[in-house]
C-alpha cells in the first residue's frame, strides 16, 4: 500500500490579517473624527499612520514585542546597581512612531509654541491616534498615556515645569539610559498605589522629608510602591506622606549630578497580558523627589493625570474591540462551512452584527468624551467630562473584554492559539478595566459627584433629553435614572446599574444623533428593551445583520 499523501497545500484558511487600512474600513471611526474634531482634524495625516498601524510590520513588530518581554538588570558585570530594564528592539520601534506621532504630548504641544494657544480638538485628534496605535500593539501605550496625562501636575510646579516641558513635549524618542537633561526627549511614569493599600492611597506609607533649602521643594523619600508604572521612565509622579500630609513628587531616574537616583527595582510583574510594557515593585532608598503641587494635596494634584489616564484606557479598549471584530470578520468572509462562506450564516452574520453595535457605540461614546475634555470652558461640556469620564471608562472597559472572546470564539481553534492576533488581545483588555480604577471605584467615583456637585449630573440629563426625549427607549431609560437619582438610600447599591444605565443611554444618544438609524435602531432597542441577553447574536433577527456587519469591516 502506498504511503498517504503528505498536504503541504493550506486550504480554506483566511488571508494573513495584515496591511489594513485601520482608518478607511472604519466608519465609526471616521464619523467619530470627522463630527467631534471639526475643523481641527488632519486626516491626510491620520490615514498615514492608520496605514502604518494596520500594515504587516506594524503588527510584527507588535507581535516580537509581546514574545519577548521585558527583563530586569538589577546590577552591572561589576555588580554596581543599575536597576535597568531592557527591551526588545520591537519596543523602541513601537515607541518611536507612536512618540513621532505626538501620543506622547499631543494635547499640550501648545505650550511650547509661541502662541501658548490650545489647538481645537487636539484631545480628539490624539484620541484618534490612540486608537490606532493600541491596535498596532497595546503595551507601549502605557508610557505614552502617562507622559501626556502628567503634564497638568507638573504645570503646578512652574520650575520643575520650565526645566521638563521641552523635553516632555519633544516628539523626539530618546531611548537612552541617561540623565534627562542631557536627552532629546523624555517619557514619565507613575507610582500610587502601595501593597498595604492598593486604591485607598491614604494607607500610603512612603515618607517624604524635607531636603535642603524649603523653596527648592526637594524631599529624600523612603518606602515602597507595588505598582511603578513604566519603569524606565525618566521621571515618575508619586504620593507620598510628607510633613504636611500625602503630597505628589517628581522622581526622577537620574539626580541632578548625573548619578542614579535611589529607585530600587526589586522585580516585574509577570502579568496576564500587556507582556510589552514593564511594570515593576519598587524601593525607594533615600530617593530625591521635588514636591509637586501644595504640600498635603497630593491627589488633588494628581488627579488630573488619573481623570486623562482613564480617558485613554477607554479609547484604546475601543480600539481593541474595534481589532478584534474585524479580525473576526475578515476570517468569516473567507472561510467555509458546509459550503459557503461562515460570514452567510444567519446565526455568525447576527453575532457579528451585534459584536458591531458595541465596537460603533463604544467608538462614538469615547470620541463624544474627548470632545467634551477639548471644551471643558463651557460648563456643559465641564460637566459631561466631569461625570462621564468614570462612566465611559466603566463601561467601554467592561464590554472589551467579552467581546473580545466572542470573537475569537468565532475563529475556533485558530483564535485560541497564540499564532495570531486573538489570544494576545484576549490577554490584554483586562488590563484598562483595572488600571486607573476597576469597576467599583468607577461607580464610587460618580456617586461623589452626585453628593459634591449635583449641579453637573443635571446638566448632563438635561443634555441627554434633548435627543432622548423623541425616542421611548431612551426616554423610558432616562426615566429610571433619575428615579434611581431621587432615592438617594438605594444609591449605594445601585451604583452600578446607575452607571452602566447612564453610559448605555449617553451611547444611544450619541448614535441617535449621528450614526445611521439602522445601527442606532438596532443598538437602543436591544441595549434598553427586548428579552435579557447575556451573549452576542441575540435580539437583533429583525435587523439588517449583514449590512451592518458590511458597514463595520468592508469586504475585502
Amino acid at each position: 500500500m502506498p504511503p498517504p499523501a503528505s498536504s503541504p497545500e493550506v486550504t480554506n484558511q483566511s488571508p494573513l490579517f495584515a496591511d489594513i487600512d485601520l482608518l478607511a474600513t472604519d466608519a465609526a471611526l471616521t464619523e467619530a473624527v470627522t463630527r467631534e474634531a471639526g475643523e481641527a482634524h488632519d486626516m491626510p495625516a491620520l490615514a498615514a499612520f492608520a496605514r502604518y498601524c494596520g500594515s504587516g510590520d506594524a503588527l510584527e513588530l507588535g507581535r516580537q514585542a509581546n514574545a519577548h518581554p521585558p527583563t530586569l538588570h538589577s546590577f552591572d558585570q561589576k555588580g554596581r546597581r543599575r536597576d535597568f530594564i531592557e527591551y526588545h528592539p520591537a519596543y523602541h520601534t513601537l515607541m518611536q512612531e507612536s512618540v513621532t506621532a505626538g501620543l506622547a504630548s499631543g494635547a499640550w504641544s501648545h505650550l511650547i509654541r509661541d502662541d501658548a494657544a490650545p489647538r481645537p480638538g487636539r484631545n480628539v485628534v490624539r484620541a484618534a491616534r490612540l486608537y490606532l496605535a493600541a491596535q498596532m500593539e497595546a503595551g507601549h501605550v502605557c508610557p505614552l498615556t502617562m507622559t501626556n496625562a502628567a503634564v497638568p501636575a507638573l504645570l503646578a510646579a512652574p520650575e520643575l515645569a520650565e526645566a521638563w516641558l521641552p523635553r516632555i513635549l519633544s516628539s523626539s524618542y530618546d531611548r537612552r539610559f541617561i540623565p534627562a537633561h542631557a536627552k532629546t526627549g523624555a517619557t514619565l511614569g507613575m507610582g500610587m498605589t502601595e501593597k498595604q493599600g492598593g486604591t485607598d492611597v491614604g494607607a500610603n506609607t512612603t515618607r517624604a522629608e524635607p531636603a535642603g533649602h524649603p523653596s527648592t521643594g526637594e524631599h529624600i523619600l523612603t518606602g515602597h510602591k507595588w505598582f511603578l508604572s513604566a519603569p524606565m521612565s525618566d521621571a515618575f509622579l508619586v504620593l507620598a506622606q510628607a510633613p504636611g500630609g500625602l503630597s505628589c513628587f517628581l522622581m526622577p531616574r537620574f539626580l541632578p549630578d548625573g548619578t542614579l537616583n535611589g529607585l530600587r527595582l526589586q522585580r516585574l510583574k509577570d502579568k496576564l497580558g500587556n507582556r510589552s510594557n514593564a511594570s515593576a515593585e519598587v524601593e525607594f532608598d533615600q530617593a530625591h523627589a521635588w514636591l509637586v503641587g501644595e504640600e498635603g494635596r497630593g491627589v488633588a494634584t494628581i488627579i488630573g493625570m488619573v481623570t486623562a489616564t482613564r480617558l485613554d484606557c477607554a479609547v484604546s479598549s475601543a480600539g481593541l474591540m474595534r481589532l478584534a471584530l474585524a479580525n473576526a470578520v475578515h476570517h468569516a468572509r473567507h472561510r467555509f462551512v458546509f459550503g459557503r462562506p461562515l460570514v452567510e450564516s444567519p446565526v455568525m452574520a447576527e453575532v457579528l452584527a451585534d459584536m458591531a453595535l458595541d465596537v460603533d457605540a463604544a467608538t462614538a461614546l469615547v470620541f463624544r468624551l474627548a470632545r467634551a475634555v477639548d471644551h471643558v470652558d463651557d460648563p456643559r461640556a465641564r460637566a459631561f467630562a466631569r461625570l462621564m469620564t468614570p462612566i465611559v471608562k466603566y463601561w467601554v472597559c467592561k464590554l472589551a473584554p467579552p467581546l473580545v472572546m466572542e470573537a475569537m470564539e468565532c475563529l475556533g481553534g485558530n483564535g485560541y492559539v497564540e499564532d495570531g492576533l486573538a489570544a494576545r488581545l484576549y490577554r490584554e483588555v483586562p488590563v484598562n478595566s483595572i488600571w486607573e480604577g476597576s469597576g467599583n471605584v468607577m461607580a464610587l467615583d460618580v456617586l461623589r459627584v452626585l453628593q459634591r456637585e449635583p449641579d453637573v449630573v443635571g446638566l448632563v440629563i438635561e443634555d441627554l433629553s434633548d435627543v432622548a426625549s423623541g425616542d421611548p427607549h431612551l426616554k423610558a431609560s432616562l426615566a429610571r435614572i433619575e428615579a434611581i437619582l431621587q432615592d438617594p438610600r438605594a444609591l449605594d447599591r445601585r451604583a452600578r446599574q446607575l452607571v452602566e444605565t447612564l453610559a448605555v443611554v449617553a451611547a444611544g444618544v450619541v448614535l441617535r444623533s449621528h450614526a445611521p438609524p439602522a445601527i442606532a435602531d438596532a443598538f437602543i432597542a436591544s441595549r434598553l428593551s427586548g428579552l435579557p441577553r447575556a451573549t452576542y447574536g441575540q435580539g437583533i433577527d429583525w435587523t439588517d445583520a449583514r449590512a451592518i456587519v458590511d458597514r463595520a469591516f468592508p469586504g475585502r
